[in-house]
């Protein structure tokens, strides 16, 4: 009985220690970071390698120009990274006037004037309500913490630091359109939100989609140019043997081999340009390598209606 109860007692503490990690701070970060430091100047610095990163947008909005004294404004803060959903913040007006927690988020108990997380998120609502009687610019300070939610704090969260000020009434100009009274303060980079993490093997099935697309591409122009060389060489022999066996080309008469030549002359100025008109184009290399053959046809063609036409004459009808 007492060895089922200590394995039991043993069961409940190792489920303590790690379900803690996954609770992580449930009263918000710490107000003193040590040493006389202040988390609120000196950020989060036990996270994300202790420096600030503009891959965290922090931001507040409904914040006007020029406070009026004793009024209450809605701020709501914002927490925004690509992957990192969730974390904290804290907010503070260096107790210039009056900050009220609103879901979510709670007083700090070492410093009641400033505003930290209750529960992890991403978006807060809370207000602050203006000094009642002007007693200069206001400085808020926000630091803003994206956790990705393993329980430790390491490199892999990230944090960002946002300092503004709102000028005490009747220091700033009038803005004409009502709607920009209010305005949103962040900091951080926008597009560092939508550069997304690639999976490796997404990367390297592109990779060899690309190596099979290249060996496709250069197999083709590899074939069909090794073909039209083969054309060309086969012409270029029945030229030769022709001369050197056949007794040479039949001559074709004049009558006959003037419209001839014209015609093809005029088809293969026509070929000609269009030839050229796909190199300069950029065409693919099949079209450049078609128009070509098709010029180089004409022309053969304009060549040998020449050479028939200088052919002499035999007579192979004599009896």
């Amino acid at each position: 009985m007492k060895r089922n109860f200590r394995n039991f007692s043993l069961m409940v503490v190792l489920s303590i220690i790690l379900v803690a990690p996954v609770l992580g701070n449930p009263n918000g970060p710490p107000w003193d970071a040590g040493g006389g430091n202040l988390v609120i100047d000196q950020g989060c610095t036990c996270h994300g390698g202790g420096a600030p990163s503009i891959e965290v947008v922090v931001s507040v909005s409904g914040v006007p120009r020029a406070y009026n004294v004793s009024e209450t404004y809605t701020f709501t803060i914002s927490l925004q990274h690509a992957s990192n959903d969730g974390g904290g913040f804290l907010f503070w007006d260096e107790g210039i006037g009056t900050l009220i927690p609103g879901e979510g988020s709670q007083a700090v108990p070492d410093e009641p004037s400033a505003l930290s997380q209750s529960e992890p998120g991403n978006d807060w609502v809370v207000q602050w309500t203006a000094p009642a009687e002007d007693v200069g610019p206001a400085n808020f300070k926000l630091v803003g913490n994206a956790v990705n939610g393993d329980g430790n704090p390491n490199e892999d969260d990230k944090w960002n630091i946002l300092t503004f000020t709102i000028s005490e009434p009747g220091d700033t100009v009038i803005a004409t359109d009502e709607d920009i009274a209010l305005r949103t303060i962040s900091v951080g980079d926008y597009e560092s939100l939508f550069v997304a993490e690639e999976d490796p093997e997404a990367i390297e099935a592109e990779r060899q989609e690309g190596i099979a697309a290249q060996f496709f591409d250069n197999g083709n122009l590899y074939y069909w140019t090794t073909l039209s060389l083969i054309i060309v060489a086969a012409v270029i022999q029945g030229e030769f043997y022709e001369r050197r066996f056949g007794g040479g080309p039949v001559h074709l008469d004049k009558s006959l081999a003037v419209p001839q030549g014209l015609r093809r002359g005029v088809l293969s100025a026509g070929l000609a340009i269009l030839f050229a008109y796909t190199v300069d184009s950029g065409q693919p290399w099949g079209v450049v390598l078609v128009t070509g053959m098709l010029t180089l046809w004409a022309i053969f063609g304009v060549y040998r209606t020449i050479v028939q036409a200088r052919a002499p004459k035999i007579y192979t009808d004599l009896v």
